[in-house]
């Protein structure tokens, strides 16, 4: 895992809308109650006894970091092996869901409603993050939307327990185990106490869904007070280090994530790429104008992002994009951010029809797909179901040689030429 997902990987596995693959199209949802129940049945076979060893060895490489006696003896206090955490852990589907019905949820009424409520109870709070950060209340506000819906569900399980279990397990111990030291850092430096340091099975925490080694590199104290308490129903602290977070990943002030922009008939879209940077203004030479018909202000240089391929929206996306990113790689979940803290301060919704009713390309399929563009020369990477940078550029490279619109986008008719 680098570095990059790691610090991501509390929003990944946080309690909001999620979208914990790298593809554009989709998010984890969960599998069905049956394999959950075989998942617990298997994960019960683990003893108490096995994990206390295992929970006697790691104090010891603890107490070599750091962490004091009194800490560990405190944190470790009726921990016991998490089997619903394992079960959680090898539940993560290969299924997705299309991004038109993701945007639905991430800027629902309800949520938007919810969210405009929010701005008003914390507007001087909002505005002053604002002001001391320099990023865009609103989407600091959509995050915490699409996180813990503004702090109603924020998870209950003890996070020492479950980082515990995590790393035992072994799948991946050393992540788990660097986020278990970090967690009971933070307990040592005095933020928190064990019984509040609750979250999601993962080990993300609070309104904005932190781990622990992002809490420990990027979590502030907003309110003064001494202490970065991301779990306290005061959103404060939570707020202030989500900021403090894309600050330090280099937002710039008065950029937005992107705009919707209309394609030009005719339009070339092999350039929508990520590394193909124009201003706006150059974009506009070639016909690509906002969904007003007027040509996009000059926020700096963008490139051209197409997440349903030819047939649904684009977006012109800026740094600010990149920066959310680093939240969540997920392009679908930054759309998401974007689109919703739009929403907050009163935008449209989404101009451009989606092709709703499509039937997307499962986990094993997109896997099939890649094995077959490895096959005939197009792709030089892993088959891993994950559609990246490469996986696209190998679409497009293939639907080119074909003839058709190489838009890059994974779908049944793709298939059906690969076939």
């Amino acid at each position: 895992m680098t570095c990059r997902i790691a610090l991501a990987f509390g929003v990944l596995f946080g309690f909001g809308i999620q979208a914990s693959s790298a593809q554009p199209v989709g998010y984890t949802a969960p599998h069905s109650p049956s394999m959950e129940t075989s998942l617990l049945q298997s994960a019960s076979t683990t003893t108490n006894a096995e994990f206390s060893r295992w929970i006697d060895a790691f104090k010891a490489r603890a107490a070599r970091e750091g962490i004091s006696q009194t800490v560990l003896n405190r944190a470790f206090s009726g921990v016991k092996y998490n089997a619903d955490v394992i079960a959680k852990d090898r539940n993560q589907s290969e299924f997705t869901k299309q991004i038109w019905d993701y945007l639905d949820s991430a800027a629902s009424p309800t949520r938007v409603k919810n969210g405009k409520a929010a701005i008003r109870k914390h507007a001087a709070l909002l505005n002053g993050i604002e002001a001391r950060f320099g990023v865009d209340k609103y989407v600091v506000a959509a995050i915490w939307g699409l996180e813990s819906a503004y702090g109603a569900t924020r998870g209950d399980i003890p996070i020492i327990e479950a980082l515990a279990t995590l790393a035992y397990d072994g799948r991946r111990g050393r992540f788990f185990e660097a986020q278990l030291i970090a967690a009971l850092q933070i307990l040592q430096s005095g933020d928190t106490t064990p019984r509040n340091m609750t979250g999601s099975w993962a080990g993300a925490m609070g309104h904005t869904q932190f781990i622990p080694t992002s809490f420990l590199a990027f979590a502030v104290d907003g309110d003064g007070d001494g202490k970065r308490d991301i779990w306290s129903n005061d959103p404060t602290d939570a707020l202030a280090s989500t900021a403090s977070y894309l600050a330090r990943h280099g937002w710039n002030k008065g950029q937005p994530w992107g705009v919707e922009v209309r394609l030009p008939s005719g339009f070339d879209y092999s350039s929508a790429r990520r590394d193909n940077m124009r201003s706006p203004s150059d974009w506009a030479a070639i016909g690509v104008v906002g969904v007003d018909g007027k040509p996009v202000p000059n926020y700096g240089r963008a490139s051209i992002l197409l997440p349903a391929g030819a047939q649904g929206a684009a977006f012109m996306i800026f740094d600010n994009f990149a920066v959310i990113e680093r939240y969540n790689k997920a392009d679908a979940y930054v759309i998401g951010v974007g689109h919703l803290s739009d929403r907050l301060k009163g935008g449209d919704p989404i101009q451009a029809s989606w092709p709703r009713g499509y039937n997307p390309l499962s986990f094993n399929e997109k896997k099939k797909m890649q094995r077959i563009l490895k096959r005939k020369g197009f792709l030089d990477d892993k088959v891993d179901g994950i559609i990246g940078p490469n996986t696209i550029n190998a679409i497009r490279d293939f639907q080119r040689s074909i003839g058709v619109t190489p838009d890059g986008y994974p779908s049944q008719t793709l298939m059906g030429h690969l076939r």
